[in-house]
């Protein structure tokens, strides 16, 4: 018999309910479905589509918090190479064993969803994640950690090229009504910019360590690994609430079959976009700003920062876009402008006027993600969505991570070379994609 005072155990019931809520990973005996929620909503689910299922929700808040373990954990892997004494070289080395493994497990992803299911992918996506923490904070040796960047889940790009991708994006398309998908991917692609820029901050906190507490930076930086350990593990359990695939309609996964040929052309042409976006990426397109436009550090930092929000709120312009005017022309339309931007910019010698355009072309190039994880779930089967978001994902980060070791040497140069052939590139993205698929129309554009 326990004891104690009255109304005790109905207190800790109704606080571990709105805790369990809030972080939306439920209770014990709760069911976890995707079906739409009736009757009063909560704060937490009116930042939602209406038709938004549980199962919706719970992905979008634990993809947030692996975006702040990627925001800190992408800074504090190359910082952490170098305090343990090695070299641009040994960074270099482990960054594109990142690409390279992520690139494996999500073309892997179908096959492990087809086999474990959704929940148990996702778990085990989680307990490599903490895994992966673990493995940095633990071992010194390259080799080693050549290995788990290979194998485990670091993030080095801007965006998430992990596995959790498709996995995710082929459940997030079952657990919405067709006319909201899009609205559900843009508060997906929005939870991981907003969230990874402000993981991007915690990274200094060894720095801070250091000078106030006079911690050794290696140690802090293997207790921020540990924290993105303790990410990896918290986000396995929240995935152990998600509906198994038996309980949701369409969620029995299968190869690609009936859309093989519009999947692969959709690979094709997100190849190129690709291609071209890493002929500028951030870094390099830092240093062309600090060497040959003349800006401050300070400067390019604030315009790195304005970018970045102009295009996290970009994802909800672009919801309302696409529901007057389709996601295709969403897509292009927005898209086109933007590297038209790009493609000037090499042209421009006025600092000024240099940063304009690229908060122009920030305020628009970034419309076309949730819209394209939209479409690529929308004019798939049902069955095909995970081995579809693989497909169109992993030649993607393959693309990008060649692009930048030819940019180096032109960026070089001293003219921007790199910004006129990568807006070229993604300006003829977008317009075979219009003239290849503007007839393919997703269920909600009749």
């Amino acid at each position: 018999m326990t004891v104690g005072r009255p109304g005790w155990r109905d207190h800790d019931a109704r606080h571990a309910s709105l805790v369990s809520r809030l972080l939306g990973v439920g209770l014990p005996g709760e069911s976890s479905t995707t079906k739409p929620r009736t009757g009063k909503r909560t704060r937490l689910s009116r930042l939602f589509p209406p038709s938004a299922a549980a199962d919706a929700r719970r992905i979008v808040v634990v993809r947030g918090l692996r975006a702040i373990a990627d925001g800190f954990a992408a800074i504090l892997m190359p910082a952490s190479v170098l305090a343990r004494g090695g070299g641009a070289a040994e960074v270099g080395a482990l960054a594109t064993a990142t690409l390279l493994g992520s690139a494996c497990v999500t073309l892997l992803a179908p096959r492990l969803v087809a086999r474990f299911g959704t929940r148990r992918t996702l778990m085990g996506l989680g307990l490599l994640m903490a895994a992966t923490g673990l493995g940095f904070a633990w071992f010194d040796g390259f080799l080693p950690l050549l290995l788990v960047a290979f194998v485990g889940t670091l993030n080095p790009s801007a965006g998430d090229v992990s596995g959790f991708v498709p996995v995710e994006h082929a459940r997030l398309a079952v657990s919405v009504a067709d006319a909201e998908r899009t609205a559900l991917f843009a508060r997906y692609s929005l939870a991981g910019s907003l969230l990874a820029a402000f993981g991007a901050l915690l990274a200094a906190l060894p720095q801070v360590a250091a000078q106030r507490l006079g911690v050794a930076p290696l140690t802090a930086m293997r207790a921020m690994f540990l924290l993105y350990a303790a990410i990896g593990a918290a986000a396995a359990v929240a995935y152990a609430r998600i509906a198994a695939d038996g309980d949701v309609a369409g969620t029995a996964p299968a190869p690609l079959g009936p859309s093989r040929r519009r999947v692969w052309g959709l690979a094709a042409l997100f190849s190129v976009d690709a291609f071209g976006g890493g002929l500028f990426v951030q870094s390099l397109l830092a240093l062309w700003l600090l060497r040959h436009v003349g800006l401050s550090l300070a400067a390019t930092s604030s315009v790195f920062f304005w970018s970045g929000l102009l295009a996290a709120f970009s994802f909800l312009v672009a919801v309302p876009l696409a529901r007057r005017i389709g996601l295709i022309n969403t897509m292009v339309w927005t898209h086109l402008p933007s590297n038209l931007a790009v493609m000037a910019l090499p042209f421009v010698s006025n600092p000024a006027v240099v940063v304009a355009l690229w908060l122009f072309r920030s305020a628009l190039s970034q419309m076309d993600v949730p819209t394209r994880s939209s479409y690529v779930m929308a004019v798939v089967t049902p069955a095909e969505r995970a081995a579809a978001a693989s497909a169109t994902a992993v030649p993607r980060s393959l693309a990008a991570s060649v692009a930048p070791l030819l940019a180096g040497p032109l960026f070089a140069s001293g003219f921007g070379w790199p910004l006129l052939a990568g807006g070229a590139l993604k300006a003829g993205y977008d317009l075979a994609l219009l003239m290849l698929f503007r007839r393919v129309r997703p269920p909600e554009e009749g």
